[in-house]
C-alpha cells in the first residue's frame, strides 16, 4: 500500500432519512358509504449504519465520498397500509476505527471485532395514520401526523491501527529500516528526518510458522504529545499495540535522556500507555567497534535496571533473530 493511499483521519457527513407520512384516507367503496377513516402509517427513514470489516485496513474509500444520506420512508396509504422503511446506509470500516460526533467529541462508536455493527444514526419515525386516532368522539378523524425529519450529523472517523507490536522512536532512529528486515514491507527509507509520514505495517514471519504484526509510525519528538511534529495524527496508532518497541539509535547524543523523553512524551498522551510491555532496542550498533560495543552494553545494564534491552544492525542483521524471540516471549 503506497502511502498516498494510507488515509486514517476523515469527516464525512451523514443525514438519516425522514419518516413517511400517515395517510389520512377515508374508506369509500361502493356500497360502504361511510367507511370511516383507514389511513396507514408512514415508513421509517433509512438509518446510517456503521459495520466493522477486517479485509479494509485504511479509510482511503472515504477519499472521493464524503456525504451519505439514507432513503426517506414512504407516506402510508389506504386500507390501512404501512409505507414502506428507507433503505438504510451502511458504511464499511476497518477494525479499530473509532466513530466520534464531529462537534462534541462524543465517541459514538468503537470498531473492535469483524462484523461489529451499529446504527450511529436513527432514521425518522413514520407519522401514524388517521385510524390511530379514531375514539367514540371522533369517529371520523380527518388528520394524520406528518413523519419525523431524519438527523443530519458531522462525523470525524479516526483508525487506530491494531498491530501487535508499535515500533516508537525519534525520527530518523531506524524504524523503517527495521521493519524492512523484519517482513516483508517496503517503507520509504531515506536519511533525512520523518521520511515516515504514515504508519507502515508488516508481518514478521517467526519459528513454527508463527507470525505477528508490527507497525513502524512516524517519529517523535518533544511535544508531540500536544500536536507538536505529528503530534496526535499518530500517537493514537501505539494505544492498541500488546508491546511497544522503543528504538534509540547508538548514534544518540544521549540514549538515557531520549528514552526518557518518549516516556514522557507517550505518558502526557496516555498514561495507560506505560502499562504496556516495553523492549528498548538500541540500533545501528554496526556503527561501532566491539570494544567500544561491550562499554556501552556494561554502562545500561545499571542504567536501566528493570527494562529489557537488544542491541541491533538492521545492516549486518545482528540481533534481528534474538529481537524476534524477545518480542515473540513477551507477546506469549
Amino acid at each position: 500500500m503506497t502511502e498516498d493511499n494510507f488515509v486514517d483521519y476523515v469527516k464525512i457527513n451523514v443525514r438519516s432519512g425522514n419518516g413517511g407520512k400517515g395517510s389520512a384516507h377515508l374508506r369509500r367503496e361502493k356500497y360502504v358509504a361511510k367507511g370511516g377513516p383507514d389511513g396507514g402509517n408512514g415508513g421509517r427513514g433509512g438509518n446510517i449504519v456503521f459495520v466493522s470489516d477486517k479485509n479494509l485496513w485504511t479509510l482511503f474509500h472515504f477519499k472521493f465520498k464524503k456525504h451519505f444520506k439514507a432513503e426517506n420512508g414512504t407516506d402510508g396509504s389506504k386500507s390501512r397500509s404501512t409505507g414502506s422503511n428507507g433503505k438504510d446506509v451502511i458504511i464499511r470500516v476497518p477494525v479499530g476505527t473509532v466513530v466520534k460526533d464531529t462537534e462534541s467529541e462524543q465517541i459514538l462508536y468503537e470498531s473492535i471485532n469483524h462484523g461489529d455493527k451499529k446504527i450511529i444514526v436513527n432514521g425518522g419515525k413514520g407519522g401514524l395514520g388517521n385510524w390511530n386516532f379514531k375514539s367514540p368522539t371522533n369517529q371520523t378523524p380527518r388528520y394524520a401526523q406528518r413523519g419525523i425529519s431524519g438527523v443530519e450529523k458531522k462525523l470525524t472517523i479516526e483508525l487506530k491501527v491494531l498491530a501487535d507490536v508499535g515500533l516508537v522512536g525519534l525520527p530518523n532512529s531506524g524504524k523503517s529500516t527495521l521493519l524492512s528486515v523484519l517482513t516483508d514491507a517496503k517503507p520509504k527509507i531515506a536519511n533525512y528526518e520523518f521520511t515516515t509520514l504514515k504508519p507502515n505495517l508488516g508481518i514478521v514471519k517467526h519459528r513454527d510458522y508463527n507470525t505477528f504484526v508490527i507497525s513502524d509510525i512516524p517519529g517523535i519528538i518533544e511535544g508531540a504529545s500536544k500536536g507538536k511534529g505529528l503530534g496526535h495524527h499518530f500517537l493514537r496508532h501505539i494505544e492498541r499495540n500488546s508491546i511497544l518497541v522503543i528504538l534509540i539509535s547508538v548514534e544518540s547524543v544521549d540514549i538515557k535522556i531520549t528514552y526518557e523523553m518518549l516516556i514522557r512524551e507517550l505518558h502526557t498522551y496516555n498514561s495507560e500507555l506505560l502499562d504496556k510491555e516495553k523492549l528498548l532496542v538500541i540500533s545501528k550498533c554496526d556503527l561501532l567497534e566491539k570494544k567500544d560495543l561491550s562499554k556501552i552494553k556494561n554502562k545500561f545494564r545499571s542504567t536501566f535496571k528493570n527494562v529489557d534491552i537488544q542491541y541491533i544492525s538492521s545492516v549486518t542483521m545482528s540481533g534481528i533473530t534474538e529481537l524476534k524471540d524477545m518480542i515473540w516471549k513477551k507477546l506469549n
